[in-house]
């Protein structure tokens, strides 16, 4: 029987969805922290010691990396690295994540493709910060503020007058500083599609309040997205290189699609309810079928 490594500090409701998606795969699971693990170098040796495992498991699904220290995190993802340089199928690896915890490189990579992405600077130059939001403010356009790492919509924020730019302390000496762009619904809104290898296989429109983000109490409405949009999710996880994502889109007034954000390592329990959808099993599905012959979750949006 093959067994797996399930890398989460609080497995909860999904840790529970993931490793019975796995068992009806005939797949044992294991749920580990990665600061248990240890990375064990010596003359002509390198190996990485998993908790529970007598070798590396042949994969691991990434549910969670805990925050800390910049060593912390970085000893982390080097956990991640070192395990798929061994011959591990990690599920999203550690480059994926590093690509999408970030924001500003996030953006960055994004709109280097041609993805459509609303103008936003990142600096840690409060003169260029300032800058960037009286010329927004200037063109009628209020700016967004985000937390260079942060996810669920903490401490996001909407700055309509100058006097309102965080301070250093405020954006950990880092500003993300994005155009704020009204959707076409009466009320804020966004969607969120689930991309699981490759393909769009569920999709909600978030709305109820801003930011429009289930942890802020948004509802979810299951929905059929635009083509366009389920195009830009996809090519969006390609140029991410993910196995899976959450993908944030947002439709204008006129028509047109922005994407957001990408999420490596997503939650899906309120997408679930409202769509039926049962992701834990499409993403173990995914999973195992890179690992054993493919057996891809079919296309549902």
């Amino acid at each position: 029987m093959t067994t797996l490594a399930i890398f989460t500090d609080d497995p909860g409701w999904h840790g529970a969805r993931l490793r019975a998606a796995f068992a009806e795969r005939g797949c044992e699971s294991r749920f580990v922290t990665l600061s248990e693990c240890s990375i064990r170098l010596g003359t002509g040796e390198a190996e990485v010691s998993v908790p529970g495992f007598g070798a590396p498991p042949a994969a691991a699904f990434v549910r969670g990396v805990a925050g800390g220290t910049l060593e912390e995190v970085v000893f982390r993802l080097n956990v991640l690295h070192a395990l798929k340089a061994a011959g591990t199928r990690v599920y999203n690896d550690g480059r994926a994540i590093e690509r999408s915890v970030d924001k500003g490189l996030t953006s960055f990579l994004l709109a280097g493709a041609g993805i459509p992405t609303p103008p936003t600077r990142v600096t840690a130059n409060p003169e260029v910060a300032a800058a960037f939001l009286e010329e927004e403010l200037r063109g009628g356009h209020t700016v967004v503020s985000k937390p260079l790492f942060g996810s669920q919509g903490k401490d996001v924020m909407r700055i309509d007058r100058l006097a309102r730019l965080p301070d250093a302390q405020a954006a950990n000496g880092v500003w993300y500083l994005q155009r704020f762009v009204a959707s076409a619904g009466r009320e804020p809104e966004d969607w969120r599609l689930f991309v699981v290898g490759g393909r769009a296989v569920a999709a909600v429109r978030r709305s109820g309040g801003w930011p429009t983000n289930v942890a802020c109490g948004a509802r979810c409405h299951a929905a059929v997205p635009a083509v366009e949009a389920v195009d830009l999710a996809r090519r969006a996880t390609r140029v991410l290189d993910m196995d899976y994502a959450g993908v944030d889109l947002l439709r204008d007034r006129a028509g047109a699609w922005w994407l957001i954000e990408v999420n490596s390592i997503p939650a899906w329990r309120g997408l679930e309810e409202a769509t039926g959808v049962d992701v834990a099993r499409l993403l173990a599905a995914d999973l195992m079928g890179r690992i054993r012959p493919r057996q891809r979750p079919q296309e549902v949006v």
